[in-house]
């Protein structure tokens, strides 16, 4: 048997480390539509509690705004590859892999509740924004919590991975909030802290936080207090470099807001009872989207 050396094993270990590499390029580099045609299928990313834009229901499966937004897109996939047998595969992410799972080919496009920043589009592209939100907290009535001023020597969560973590940490410092800030892997790890009485405030998405309270068998348990500390946009995530996909799902989008589906797609998922517990967030179209719904802007949030 011929001994194994430390020359053979580095080798070796460089080797599969270019073959991983030159797959995660090759991801990268093959526009999306070119790989789907070729590969007969396309792979679609949700949240499990991103609620209502992409999240389980009770029958186990995705749902929410942005599903259905990737539904469309998927639709007009399939008329550009001339793939109607097109095989749609559903992957599950979080804030901390969705970025990486796009750009190594695991994902193709994630309708979700991703913040389009400018930061993020170093290392992926945004479609026309079709949301916009602001970082609000999620506290118990008890806490006396009314607003930022309010967070002085409290115990703040937010889930990592996301900017609404970056924001507070940078509010934190730059205005003196003078509150500890933790990271937890979830929403609904984050929520469960502040349930458990573990933190004080969950700091996220205004609109994330209405969907994790209505969600609850008890909502009333919490309440969701203080300004937006800074509004952002939401917009569906692709690759970078691939302007053919980006094209396609901006005109598809485009399409859905001049002939009105866009406008009943979202009365669907914030103006309307939704599953599981048949709960209305009542949250109508804020100013900054019904501007952009005319605009059709992709600009990033600062």
């Amino acid at each position: 048997m011929r001994k194994t050396t430390k020359l053979h094993i580095t080798l070796a270990t460089s080797v599969a480390a270019i073959l991983a590499s030159s797959g995660a390029v090759q991801a990268q580099t093959v526009p999306t539509l070119d790989r789907v045609k070729s590969t007969g299928a396309i792979t679609v990313a949700y949240r499990e509690s991103s609620l209502p834009f992409s999240y389980l229901g009770a029958d186990g499966q995705p749902h929410g705004f942005g599903w259905d937004i990737c539904g469309k897109v998927v639709e007009q996939v399939k008329k550009a590859t001339g793939r109607s047998d097109l095989k749609v595969n559903r992957q599950s992410i979080t804030a901390q892999n969705r970025i990486p799972l796009l750009q190594n080919g695991t994902i193709d496009i994630e309708c979700g509740s991703t913040t389009n920043n400018a930061e993020r589009n170093k290392q992926v592209a945004f479609s026309i924004n079709y949301f916009y939100t602001g970082t609000r907290f999620i506290v118990k009535p008890s806490s006396g919590i009314k607003s930022v001023e309010d967070l002085k020597g409290k115990r703040v969560v937010s889930t990592t991975g996301t900017s609404n973590i970056l924001v507070l940490r940078k509010f934190n410092a730059e205005k003196s909030g003078g509150f500890t800030l933790s990271g937890a892997k979830d929403h609904s790890e984050s929520l469960m802290l502040v349930q458990q009485d573990r933190a004080d405030a969950f700091g996220m998405d205004d609109i994330l936080l209405y969907g994790l309270r209505a969600n609850l068998n008890n909502p009333s348990e919490v309440v969701i207090v203080g300004e937006p500390i800074q509004v952002e946009p939401y917009s569906i995530m692709l690759r970078k470099d691939d302007p053919a996909f980006k094209k396609l799902v901006d005109d598809t989008l485009i399409a859905l807001i001049k002939s009105g589906e866009f406008e009943a797609i979202y009365k669907k998922w914030f103006l309307s009872p939704i599953p599981p517990k048949g709960i209305n967030l009542n949250a109508p179209m804020s100013k900054e989207l019904q501007l952009n719904l005319k605009e059709l802007s992709d600009k990033p949030a600062s």
